[in-house]
């Protein structure tokens, strides 16, 4: 579930648990770059809702060339960003948007439409 194109991918639907990736398939939460994407996982940097989206979460956006980046706070605004994430990637020049899931998705497939190098981490519940 790693590579594709130099485009990001496009996420093509999601509900309540889960997303749907073209090329990638469902998953629960993900992590999406120019040329693929893998499930997020959440245990891998210390991530959870209260601690939120952890520095070491959004390193790999910066070595697969992201301009852009999409940070969720779930559908019900409950996963935090801690201002450390954001200036892990506005440290490297690149554009940070924190929305909700559902807003996120829609402001990705935009990016993603005009050609932009964006990268994501979405989170499909809470």
């Amino acid at each position: 579930m790693e590579e594709m194109t130099s485009r990001s991918p496009r996420i093509l639907s999601s509900g309540w648990g889960n997303i749907e990736v073209e090329i990638l398939g469902r998953g629960k939460d993900f992590k999406l770059w120019p040329g693929g994407g893998r499930s997020w996982d959440w245990t891998e940097y210390g991530t959870s809702h209260n601690q939120g989206i952890q520095p070491g979460d959004v390193e790999e956006f910066i070595a697969k060339g992201c301009q852009v980046v999409v940070l969720t706070t779930g559908r019900l605004k409950r996963l935090k960003v801690p201002q450390t994430t954001i200036d892990a990637l506005s440290g490297h020049s690149i554009e940070v948007v924190v929305a909700s899931t559902k807003k996120a998705i829609q402001i990705y497939n935009e990016y993603v439409a005009k050609g932009v190098p964006v990268g994501g981490l979405f989170h499909s519940t809470c």
